[in-house]
């Protein structure tokens, strides 16, 4: 038998504080389930003590257990109301169970046990982002800035505030504060050549990089060719799931998934700082649709396939409705499968998965009818391909409603509430691609009465054409 490893038992005092500050320590190296050992070795001996509790409500809410999370951090709280780290948490758990009121109550508690904290004072303001009180919300970022005036996420929420409302130049600027971001440090190698600032470079090169997700490189590769006006040439870096797709895009000269494939350069740039470059208006966005193409011998041999394997004379629909799950914002903007069932119920329609990667817990067989051809989308330039053969896509906030708009497909958009600043607020279309369609939730989380208003929708529109 193996050695046994056991805890000694938790005390008042300087033992207990040992305890805790071990579980604090192993949550910070990433080992929850330590964390929780921890945790509930305390608990089992002081039921009420109310820094375990709110520990292990934290650890809990990180694995997705929101109610008995709740729970816990609500009994700390009720045992200490005057902590503002314990209001502060309860603040994060409410606002992923959306429960948007109730978070901001507890925010401003926490905000009045620590008036000094930037971090109380910005978790405020993204639970008023979320009951999109966008004026409030702003002065909580500003009253942010005032206690740390280099916060990244802050300026970053400004300039996402202001671009949903169309306050395109300040918005741009602060956008920027993106790649202050922890998580955008360290991405690419030291690069030498100096930032771009827009001038010409007559024979010179420039090095364009894709500096955030597969969707925000569809969506700005429409500056490309802007850029390559006033240049030698492009020189591309961008995923290899990507490179089919953009290698066709007037401008570039090379394109590489491998910073040791780069060429010389004279600056470089990243592909989501061209809106700012080119000073982008809403009234100014490059609307020239489609941007991007599909190879018409991949397009042919997708007509060939669905031929073969969808029933004649229906209309073809695809179907994505998770995304990335690494994406901050997943929870918010992914379905499940079952979800998107009531649809299966229209006539004369054939569903095709596009869904990229499949998750566990969407068994194919709760949709009757719907194909599956995600295995042979191995790029984007295959997915291209099989957009064009269909008539119309339903998908959640993805790559690949980026990609039908890209293409001048028609493509309807499901949307959470709040959703990303590109999709703007309460409207039905997005300057950013003409023929897509937005369908946005009613209530945060209730996907329901969105999936009705697209079985609606689906009936309503003639069988002769999907393009509404």
């Amino acid at each position: 038998m193996g050695k046994t490893t056991t805890h000694p038992k938790p005390t008042e005092g300087p033992a207990l504080v040992e305890d805790l500050a071990r579980a604090e320590s192993a949550l910070a190296a990433k080992r929850p389930g330590e964390a929780a050992g921890i945790c509930e070795d305390i608990l089992a001996h002081q039921r009420d003590h109310p820094p375990a509790l709110a520990l292990l409500g934290r650890i809990l809410g990180l694995r997705g257990q929101l109610d008995r999370g709740l729970a816990l951090v609500e009994k700390a709280v009720a045992l200490e109301p005057h902590t503002a780290t314990y209001q502060q948490l309860l603040c994060n758990l409410y606002r992923l169970t959306y429960r948007f009121d109730d978070a901001v109550a507890a925010a401003r508690r926490a905000v009045a046990l620590d008036q000094k904290n930037p971090h109380i004072m910005f978790d405020l303001a993204k639970c008023l982002i979320d009951r999109l009180d966008d004026e409030e919300a702003l002065t909580a970022l500003l009253a942010t800035l005032t206690r740390d005036a280099s916060n990244a996420e802050a300026h970053l929420a400004i300039g996402q505030i202001l671009l949903a409302r169309g306050e395109m130049k300040p918005g741009w600027a602060e956008y920027e504060w993106r790649n202050c971001m922890a998580m955008a440090k360290d991405r690419f190698p030291k690069i030498i050549a100096p930032i771009w600032n827009g001038m010409h470079l007559a024979d010179r090169r420039l090095l364009l990089i894709s500096d955030q997700g597969f969707g925000d490189t569809i969506q700005f590769a429409r500056y490309i060719p802007m850029a390559a006006d006033r240049c030698g040439g492009i020189a591309f870096a961008c995923p290899s799931s990507l490179i089919g797709l953009m290698r066709g895009i007037p401008g570039i000269e090379q394109i590489e998934s491998r910073w040791d494939r780069m060429p010389p350069h004279a600056c470089h740039i990243l592909l989501s700082s061209l809106p700012m470059i080119f000073g982008t208006e809403l009234d100014t966005i490059p609307a020239r649709i489609p941007y991007l193409g599909a190879d018409p011998g991949d397009v042919a041999a997708w007509k060939e396939r669905f031929d073969a394997i969808l029933l004649a004379g229906r209309r073809r629909v695809g179907l994505v409705w998770a995304g990335r799950a690494t994406h901050p914002n997943d929870r918010r903007r992914s379905m499940r499968l079952a979800d998107l069932a009531p649809l299966a119920a229209i006539g004369k329609v054939a569903f095709v998965s596009l869904q990229k990667p499949a998750r566990a817990l969407d068994r194919l067989d709760i949709f009757p009818g719907l194909v599956d051809i995600a295995t042979d989308l191995t790029d984007f330039a295959q997915t291209a391909a099989a957009l064009m053969n269909l008539d119309l896509v339903i998908t959640i906030d993805s790559a690949v409603a980026h990609l039908a708009g890209a293409l001048g497909r028609p493509a309807w958009v499901l949307l959470p509430r709040p959703c990303d600043w590109r999709w703007m607020h309460e409207r039905e279309d997005t300057p950013w691609y003409p023929s897509l369609r937005l369908f946005r939730q009613a209530r945060p989380g209730d996907w329901a009465e969105v999936v009705d208003r697209v079985l609606a929708a689906l009936r309503a529109v003639p069988e002769r054409s999907l393009v509404g």
